[in-house]
């Protein structure tokens, strides 16, 4: 899959950076605001969306994406028969756990770590979310398939067994 070159260019921006408060002003104050309670929902969908826009072969690609869109340290945790864990971690998620305990929401990365998982192992992916608050505030990604739910090339169209 190619990359429409309408697309942000990663190589373009190199180190440029944005002050985090306006970043989080849109984040927490503002798609909250136009999303109303469809706000996290919308979010996972749109994570995924951005993934189908930059596929990745890896998890070490999905986690330096990250790194580059400023999502925070992702670092593979644990990686079994059926499931993966994540961790991500940043003095930006802290802060956001930290001052939004309740209404933090990491679901834009999450439907992209779905996504890109989904992509890479050929099979229905779905990346559930967990907060931890304690003293070291990151967030958890816990993605889950079944390779018995193979993705269909065309939708429209069963594979035959």
């Amino acid at each position: 899959m190619t990359r429409d070159n309408s697309f942000p260019r990663p190589e373009h921006y190199g180190d440029l950076s944005v002050p985090a408060f306006g970043y989080e002003l849109m984040r927490n104050q503002l798609l909250p605001e136009l999303l109303g309670e469809e706000c996290a929902s919308i979010l996972y969908w749109a994570g995924r969306k951005i993934a189908r826009q930059y596929p990745l072969d890896s998890e070490e690609q999905i986690a330096a994406f990250f790194a580059q869109a400023g999502w925070g340290k992702l670092e593979l945790t644990e990686k079994k028969k059926s499931k993966i864990s994540f961790e991500c971690h940043s003095p930006l998620i802290e802060s956001r756990i930290k001052d939004h305990p309740r209404s933090a929401v990491f679901s834009l990365e999450a439907g992209f770590i779905a996504e890109q998982m989904q992509r890479q192992l050929g099979c229905i992916a779905e990346t559930y979310t967990e907060i931890r608050t304690g003293r070291n505030k990151k967030v958890v990604f816990l993605v889950k398939w079944d390779a018995k739910d193979p993705v269909l090339s065309n939708p429209g169209i069963e594979k035959n067994s």
